[in-house]
């Protein structure tokens, strides 16, 4: 199977399945001398494990993180970082029963005519289980960019058609929204429209927001590698997200050009800056030192409670009901995968930045302000 490695630079590889041993990652080319602890991990897999609340699947996972290698005396050795959560609560028999047939608005089908089989055990290595490595790989990548001074903040911006109010937001707040939201008066509406899709065993889209502070202008590729590619591919990697737009996104279809292009200007200091960032942060692909703004569409969680068509592997139409563990809405712990994601696509740019300069080179220096 290929497609399991992200990055150039910054790489990491994933491994392992939903109802297998363990899920896993290994990091190649993490900078050595970097202050690194099973704690700072930890506490990134917290944000996204299950049984958090009514509102995720009640399958109860410690997911405690495990360093095996490349790190000594609590720093990075600039050796491959290899990490592992076992798993310790699958219930395989839950799903024996979907051996036999396809669900709607999963993996099952495409799986299944790729490779001739599927590990239906939870969607094996479809499962969103599997985010667990980008997450591990992701709190590395987070805590090197801490050390350059860029921020990323990622929240549920909307369930449904319940959108937070920019006026009402807090920055704590998410951390005390059941649904990850920052103004907590939206997450309250959203919770209870929520309550009722779950009674009737239904499921809800949602929108995830990632703001991205401190990078300076210049990191980015002008074709293949360009910023917003490389943030799109991060992103839709993740199952389940249907969009990702960055700025104004689809908006400027009904914009001008008049109305969506940015003006720049210098203040006293001599510093640029834009008048309006409806590119939000990024132009011809690189980064021009404004806020990043980047979404992601999520889908509703297609393993839902009510009656659904579908088939079997004989071909012939079923009507079934999907049993297990799951959650009614997948925004709220996936909203820790997209910033885990959009840091490991900057930590990336930033790492291969280096090589644009030659002077940059002979001071062995990468990133300057």
């Amino acid at each position: 199977m290929q497609g399991s490695i992200f990055g150039n630079s910054f790489r990491v590889s994933t491994w392992g399945e939903s109802h297998g041993k363990a899920i896993g990652v290994v990091i190649d080319g993490c900078p050595a001398g970097l202050m690194l602890n099973e704690e700072d991990i930890q506490k990134y897999l917290d944000r996204r494990k299950p049984g958090a609340n009514k509102f995720s699947t009640p399958r109860k996972e410690a997911d405690q993180v495990e360093i095996l290698s490349g790190v000594f005396e609590g720093k990075t050795t600039g050796t491959p970082i290899s990490m592992v959560v076992y798993n310790t609560s699958q219930r395989s028999g839950d799903y024996s029963e979907i051996a036999s047939y396809y669900r709607p608005g999963h993996a099952d089908y495409t799986f299944d005519k790729k490779y001739g089989f599927r590990d239906y055990r939870g969607g094996g290595r479809s499962s969103g289980r599997e985010t667990i490595s980008r997450v591990a790989a992701g709190a590395v990548a987070i805590k090197i960019l801490e050390e350059l001074g860029i921020d990323i903040y990622s929240y549920v911006k909307q369930v449904g058609d319940i959108a937070v109010d920019p006026s009402k937001c807090k920055r704590e707040n998410r951390d005390q929204s059941p649904l990850c939201m920052p103004d907590l008066e939206a997450s309250e509406k959203a919770e209870a429209y929520l309550q009722s899709l779950m009674e009737q065993g239904n499921s809800s889209g949602a929108m995830v927001e990632c703001v991205i502070n401190g990078l300076r202008a210049g990191i980015g590729e002008p074709v293949f590698e360009k910023l917003d590619a490389k943030l799109g591919a991060a992103i839709f990697s993740i199952g389940a997200v249907k969009g990702v737009e960055i700025g104004e996104g689809f908006a400027v279809v009904n914009a001008t050009g008049q109305s969506n292009n940015d003006g720049f200007s210098v203040d006293d200091s001599g510093n640029v800056y834009k008048t309006t960032n409806n590119a939000g942060g990024i132009l011809g692909g690189i980064s021009d030192g404004s806020e990043i703004v980047v979404r992601a569409a999520f889908k509703p969680t297609p393993s839902i409670f009510s009656e659904q068509n579908t088939i079997n592997n004989k071909k012939e139409n079923i009507a079934i009901k999907i049993k297990g563990r799951h959650d009614p809405i997948i925004a709220p712990r996936a909203n820790v995968v997209v910033e885990s994601m959009v840091a490991l696509a900057i930590i990336d740019l930033v790492i291969e930045n280096q090589s644009s300069r030659l002077e940059w080179l002979k001071k062995g220096e990468g990133y300057e302000s």
